[in-house]
């Protein structure tokens, strides 16, 4: 008797499209596939294959068709999952709250709202909305702010475990400059740090980040302590805040005056090197993006939350050309949502100020595989590549009446994935699928078995289990 357990095979019908490289300003054919009449084949949740929909299907013996669970998006776009390269779950409840400046929202409502962490249940009511509005509006993954307390990592973990999502999240680092419920020391964050790794660090798909909040509120102690955690292992990753704001810079020179600049102080103390991002980075001198590049540091471009606090505008167009790895990021709670559909219109605007438009297919690989590579995980997402993780996101470009007309006489691809970042948001996500298995859907999909495999129309219309929801 054979007990070895039979493949578990899906095979999704759309408008594929998929990112090999950054596009660029010029629309490179060769860093993109897009199959307007697409399939993708998975098996065991990773991508086995992707192409047209008819030469797939005569790739795949008929009897191992019979067996895949089918879902038929035909006439939407099928994308992989979307990637926040920066964002704070424990500021959930304080978006759209009046911002000042920077140091003026920490402090009035950041730090308030943070102390509440220590709660466990506060910690895993926010993780599971934050986690359940993240894959309602596409994205599948995201570099995670916890607070400074472990409860709030542990209950972040959990909810990502849950939903079998590739996460990265750390506890905060933090023993000066902030409200004396808010602090740890330096012992206390190696103590804290040290067991948050070994309990979810490569726990299925999670990964840990060394989190120093900024280098203001970390000792010098605090922030050697913290390169030695990320030397420590080769897989350990980093985030943290950069340049954001004049304010803070002029605050950071005058509490590292022995540093060259901003960014030096991270370099100074092992906070350098590949899987190491920084939100915003937007008032950086020349030297600062050389180095950047030169160490492997990634950006992670935030315009919603920039544009709403007055920070200032990222060039994207600038760190690119520099060799400046960049991901788009929606920093929640200092951006205005939890979608990176709506954080492209944005990006786009910044853009236009600095005389270098995004187009629509680079846009979309920032969002996608770009996010991916920032946060040195393209081995496992990104894109639709034999062996990645199965992520995606189902988009209906015609979710709304002014994207319709909008799209009614121009309807290339092009056409498509600009009106969406221009006039689309969260109305546009059909569906979200973990791992190959919908996490998220706006309403049932068709989903069944493929009875004939030369008519996809033959589809039976069968719900999804709420389970699956």
């Amino acid at each position: 008797m054979n007990d070895t357990p039979q493949p578990h095979y899906q095979l999704v019908h759309g408008q594929i499209l998929h990112f090999l490289k950054d596009p660029g300003a010029a629309d490179a054919a060769d860093s993109y596939q897009y199959f307007p009449d697409g399939a993708l084949w998975i098996e065991d949740g990773h991508i086995a294959d992707v192409g047209l929909w008819a030469d797939l299907l005569a790739r795949i013996p008929p009897a191992v068709l019979g067996r895949a669970e089918v879902f038929d998006y035909s006439g939407k776009l099928v994308l992989p999952g979307l990637v926040d390269t920066h964002c704070h779950y424990p500021q959930s409840a304080i978006i759209a709250s009046f911002g000042r400046q920077l140091l003026d929202w920490l402090n009035d409502y950041t730090f308030p709202v943070e102390s509440g962490f220590s709660d466990p249940q506060v910690a895993q009511t926010t993780a599971d909305y934050f986690v359940e509005r993240l894959l309602a509006h596409g994205t599948t993954t995201a570099s995670v702010f916890a607070t400074v307390h472990p409860e709030s990592v542990d209950a972040f973990m959990a909810s990502a475990e849950r939903h079998r999502l590739r996460m990265l999240c750390g506890k905060v680092m933090m023993d000066r400059h902030a409200p004396a419920n808010l602090l740890d020391t330096v012992r206390a964050a190696e103590r804290d740090s040290l067991a948050l790794i070994e309990r979810w660090h490569g726990k299925g798909r999670l990964r840990y980040s060394i989190t120093p909040r900024f280098a203001p509120t970390s000792s010098i102690d605090q922030l050697v302590l913290a390169g030695e955690l990320y030397a420590s292992r080769p897989d350990l990753h980093v985030q943290s805040h950069l340049a954001e704001n004049p304010d803070e810079i002029a605050w950071v020179g005058e509490l590292f005056p022995h540093c060259r600049d901003y960014l030096d102080v991270y370099a100074q103390y092992g906070l350098l090197g590949p899987r190491t991002i920084y939100g915003h980075c937007i008032h950086l001198a020349p030297v600062e993006i050389a180095e950047m590049a030169r160490h492997g540091a990634a950006a992670a471009f935030c315009p919603t939350s920039n544009l709403f606090l007055g920070s200032g505008f990222f060039n994207h167009h600038a760190a690119l050309n520099a060799g400046i790895q960049v991901g788009l990021a929606t920093d929640v709670g200092g951006g205005t949502s939890f979608s990176l559909i709506r954080t492209l219109g944005d990006a786009y605007k910044v853009s236009q100020l600095h005389r270098s438009p995004l187009p629509p297919l680079q846009a979309w690989y920032l969002a996608t595989l770009g996010g991916a590579q920032a946060l040195h995980l393209d081995a496992f997402i990104g894109n639709f590549r034999r062996g990645k993780e199965a992520d995606f996101v189902v988009l209906e470009s015609r979710a709304t009446p002014e994207l319709a007309f909008r799209l009614d006489r121009r309807n290339s691809l092009e056409d498509q994935l600009f009106a969406m970042m221009i006039l689309g948001d969260e109305r546009c996500v059909a569906a979200t699928h973990v791992m190959g298995r919908p996490a998220f859907r706006q309403n049932p999909p068709l989903s069944g078995r493929l009875h004939n495999a030369g008519e996809p129309s033959t589809i039976p219309v069968t719900p999804i289990p709420s389970t699956c929801r």
